[in-house]
């Protein structure tokens, strides 16, 4: 089966595993960053390096957005040696990160302004070990036939790929997957507090609610990093007070009522605020042990 070029700008927590399972799977790729170190983990990986942006799109069929910020995703596509200076059709865009919903339309519409080129919104969730072994979760908003156009490579990368409709519909959904994991951290956290305060065995309590109303993928993966404080970054915790911020501002434009999501939100700023800002998502709980503390 010939693959289509790729071309990966961003290179980070996730973006690295994802690097590496595409070259394992038989793709050519080229990658920038702005971190020495993690390009040269790609190339050793077989990756080729390119120095810019523009460069990683010569020679690609599919360019692909792995970023941490909409600022850095405005950069890597329209700035200087940027991937509109270089994209020509029919190459195609694909934007991993997440940014704000109209942000991503604007993004999408520039791009299609300038170069005539499609850009599809595909934010992920998983983490860094889902893009290892290939089964993230994507959700693609879109032109339809773009988005067919990446479906055997998102068979690759993902365990499931979901189109959600036009342009910024993938942000949309991916705004609510950050609605539920946000409120999900908090929880799972006073759930680890409740079950030592109650002197039962805090660990087991994912095997004593499966299958049951409160078992999830985040009890079964998240909880039991909490029970042991691993608190290494599968996702930054900064990362998820940018994306509660983000759906703080949608819901706000849509009048949407979500209580719920505006205590996570204080307590992820609080977070950062006290500077746990580089420690994993599941390290909300550091907040519980502070007030818990003499």
């Amino acid at each position: 089966m010939d693959r289509p070029r790729l071309g990966y700008v961003g290179i980070g927590l996730m973006g690295l595993p994802m690097t590496r399972r595409l070259l394992e799977r038989g793709y050519a790729v080229t990658v920038c960053d702005i971190v020495a170190a993690r390009t040269e983990a790609a190339r050793a990986a077989g990756a080729t390096v390119a120095a810019t942006p523009a460069q990683a799109v010569r020679g690609a069929d599919i360019v692909l957005l792995n970023l941490p910020t909409p600022d850095a995703v405005a950069q890597a596509a329209f700035g200087e040696q940027g991937v509109a200076s270089a994209l020509r059709p029919p190459q195609l865009l694909v934007d991993f990160s997440t940014v704000k919903v109209e942000q991503g339309r604007a993004f999408a519409a520039k791009l299609r302004e300038q170069t005539g080129c499609g850009w599809v919104d595909a934010p992920v969730s998983g983490g860094p070990p889902a893009c290892a072994a290939g089964t993230l979760t994507v959700m693609a908003g879109g032109d339809a036939a773009e988005i067919e156009r990446v479906r055997p490579l998102m068979a690759d990368i993902a365990g499931l790929f979901t189109p959600m409709g036009a342009s910024g519909a993938g942000l949309a959904a991916k705004m609510i997957n950050q609605l539920i994991v946000g409120c999900s951290f908090a929880v799972l956290a006073e759930a680890v507090v409740l079950a030592e305060a109650a002197g039962i065995d805090a660990a087991r309590i994912p095997e004593c609610l499966a299958g049951g109303y409160a078992d999830s993928s985040m009890l079964e993966k998240v909880y039991p990093r909490i029970v042991a404080r691993d608190f290494a970054p599968q996702g930054y915790a900064r990362q998820l007070l940018k994306d509660l911020e983000m759906l703080n501002e949608f819901a706000g434009g849509l009048k949407s009522p979500l209580p719920m999501s505006g205590q996570a939100l204080s307590l992820y700023r609080m977070l950062v605020h006290l500077g746990y800002a580089e420690l994993d998502t599941a390290a909300v709980f550091k907040l519980y042990e502070r007030a818990g503390s003499p």
